[in-house]
């Protein structure tokens, strides 16, 4: 072996991945992912509270600070476990967040879609 196959296989065993550092970042995720949940499920009540379905500001601030303190547990937990080169927990917990968040969208376009119908003038004609 030469001096540098033999320090590649130093450096990594002495670098094993950090399981707590996962769990710590599984956290920080989930805790995100509920917290944007929170936020599109405050959008969707208060739009059914509301006159004409708008948003109040505080709902729309309180909205918006949910989905900002997600997006910035999300970015720190994702660039942690890429500094760590765990791969593996930063890509399934990426498209796990992906895809909830993605179903959560969904729903709530369906909603806001919903709504918009039910509060349109019928069109009369004759």
């Amino acid at each position: 072996m030469n001096p540098l196959e033999l320090f590649a296989a130093d450096t990594a065993a002495a670098n094993p991945v950090n399981l707590w550092g996962a769990l710590g970042c599984a956290v920080a995720y989930s805790a995100s992912l509920l917290a944007t949940l929170d936020a599109f499920a405050d959008l969707i009540l208060a739009r059914g509270d509301a006159p004409a379905g708008r948003l109040t500001p505080g709902v729309g601030l309180k909205s918006a600070s949910k989905l900002a303190a997600a997006a910035i547990a999300v970015l720190a937990a994702a660039i942690v476990l890429a500094l760590d080169e765990n791969w593996f927990a930063f890509t399934t917990l990426s498209i796990a967040f992906a895809v909830v968040v993605g179903i959560g969208v969904i729903v709530l376009l369906r909603h806001s879609k919903a709504t918009a119908v039910q509060h349109a003038p019928a069109n009369k004609t004759g």
